[in-house]
């Protein structure tokens, strides 16, 4: 990477686990301020393990994880979002009996901000503003994806982990969320790590990427020189 770039997140030799089931092993990545980072792979090679690793979700046994140079390792998951962690899981995990207004100030808890709902939330995503008494579970499924990124956001993360944000999304809002991932790195005020399996939203919104397979990283490299042929065939089923 970018030697210039002010490094967030540091992921080294980082193993994890279910049980005493190994899914991860010896992996390294890292992430900088207003810098994109994709992880790629087929289903089942360890991309959602990585994001629950850094978030205390699942065991890590080895490793070390750094958040602007504190240890992350051995710290409960609420303590690590209370550090600057956003984090969207797989599936959105909106609360849909909650108001889109709710569901926002749940953000705000994650680290005692009590500062209110800050307006670039709303300039980010128009749309909630539009619906901030309505039901999370009355919106759409891509409106439920803005509302889950716009919730981490919410919390003025450092660091903001993805987990398949343009999973069973519609085109049009796939745009609209990568509008909003251009933006934030524009601002050069967080790092930002995503899961992705659609590589034509990878090309556009990174600035770096990790293809892995079988719980190892078996790729990388800067965007801007990736052949999209080669991790095509990577990324294959």
């Amino acid at each position: 990477m970018d030697g210039e770039v002010s490094e967030v997140l540091s992921v080294e030799s980082m193993s994890a686990s279910y049980g005493d089931s190994s899914v991860i092993r010896d992996i390294s990545i890292k992430s900088g301020k207003g810098q994109v980072v994709c992880i790629l792979g087929r289903n089942g090679v360890g991309k959602t393990t990585l994001l629950k690793g850094i978030m205390g979700l699942v065991k890590t046994p080895s490793g070390s994880i750094s958040l602007d140079s504190t240890e992350l390792w051995r710290l409960p998951t609420y303590k690590r979002a209370s550090l600057g962690i956003g984090y969207v899981p797989q599936g959105r995990d909106i609360f849909p009996q909650l108001t889109v207004y709710e569901n926002l100030l749940l953000g705000l808890e994650r680290n005692k901000n009590r500062g209110g709902i800050d307006e670039e939330i709303y300039e980010l995503f128009p749309v909630l503003k539009a619906m901030l008494k309505r039901k999370g579970g009355d919106l759409s499924g891509g409106q439920q994806q803005q509302l889950a990124i716009a919730r981490a956001l919410a919390s003025r993360p450092g660091l903001l982990l993805l987990d398949e944000p343009t999973e069973g999304i519609q085109p049009s809002i796939i745009q609209e969320i990568g509008r909003v991932i251009k933006k934030l790195k524009s601002r050069q005020s967080m790092a930002m790590v995503i899961v992705e399996q659609y590589l034509d939203f990878v090309l556009e919104v990174s600035d770096y990427f990790y293809v892995m397979d079988k719980g190892a990283v078996v790729m990388e490299g800067e965007t801007q020189d990736a052949d999209p042929h080669k991790i095509q065939q990577k990324i294959a089923i």
